[in-house]
């Protein structure tokens, strides 16, 4: 029989990242959850937790993690079917943890899923990453869906497609005319710096290897923050490949152009959940597939 004690334990680790912020959720000492993840590592013999900033689940580690958020979800959808339920197992208001990008959530995620949480009652916990890296966050049993690239299911999960985000590369018209006057090419790429997100971001790359065929080393903004980013881009501190949805107003007053029409870059957006069936988990699944065709190509 499994310890759901020492499984709490071990999933609020791998969701904060750390023991003491898993003590500060549980509302317990660091020293109570060390005991808890490291009594269960011994009953079930392997190392469970790979201790670091952050710590991060081994892989016996992520499916005992899964495990556990998805008996905490099927918790939820029975106090929720039976509200009266004497000694009710959990708050009335089940928390849905997902990955997706910071631009989706920029743009569309919110918009797509809002009615439905408000009508359901579900509560939101967002890990943002990058798009070409949410789905190792189910993989290691942090989540229990993610909004990713990888059109290939994780094991154990479901993989549809939601639909495409186009990126534009995009500048000030002050900054094409001091970099860009002779035209978006090689040379001109190399001298002329970029916003870059964080170092998972790869669409500055793309688009630089679809124009040159080449890898550059330009100068480079880190700006880990998507209104930042943009901002950096409207004051012409770099050029960046924005989403489309979110430019339009920068666009149509003329504060930005795109520096290379028809090179645009289409990323393909996949939700991916657990393969069991729960219906909270499946709603959501569902009501997020319908409302991302109104916002994504």
């Amino acid at each position: 029989m499994l310890d759901y004690a020492l499984l709490d334990a071990l999933a609020a680790v791998v969701r904060h990242g750390s023991f003491d912020r898993a003590a500060t959720a549980l509302n317990v000492t660091p020293s109570a959850v060390s005991q808890r993840v490291k009594l269960l590592e011994e009953r079930v013999g392997s190392v469970l937790v790979k201790r670091g900033q952050p710590c991060t689940a081994t892989t016996s580690g992520a499916l005992l993690c899964r495990h556990t958020e998805r008996v905490q979800l099927l918790e939820a959808e029975l106090t929720g079917r039976v509200p009266d339920l004497p000694g009710a197992l959990l708050e009335p208001w089940p928390t849905l943890r997902v990955a997706v990008n910071d631009d989706s959530v920029g743009t569309w995620f919110i918009d797509a899923i809002a009615d439905f949480c408000a009508e359901r009652g579900m509560l939101l916990d967002l890990v943002i990453d990058d798009q070409d890296h949410t789905a190792q966050r189910i993989r290691d049993g942090s989540v229990q869906g993610a909004v990713t690239t990888q059109s290939e299911p994780v094991q154990g999960c479901r993989s549809t497609r939601l639909g495409r985000m186009r990126y534009l590369a995009v500048c000030t018209p002050a900054y094409f005319e001091r970099y860009f006057s002779e035209g978006v090419a090689r040379d001109t790429l190399r001298r002329a710096p970029c916003v870059d997100f964080n170092p998972k971001d790869q669409l500055q790359k793309r688009f630089v290897r679809k124009i040159t065929r080449a890898e550059l080393d330009a100068p480079t903004h880190w700006i880990p923050h998507v209104s930042g980013f943009l901002r950096a881009c409207s004051t012409g501190l770099g050029w960046g490949m924005c989403p489309e949805r979110m430019i339009a107003a920068q666009f149509e007053s003329g504060e930005l152009i795109d520096m290379a029409p028809g090179k645009h870059l289409d990323v393909d957006l996949y939700w991916q959940s657990w393969r069991l069936s729960i219906g909270w988990l499946d709603d959501f699944g569902a009501a997020l597939r319908k409302r991302s065709a109104e916002f994504l190509d």
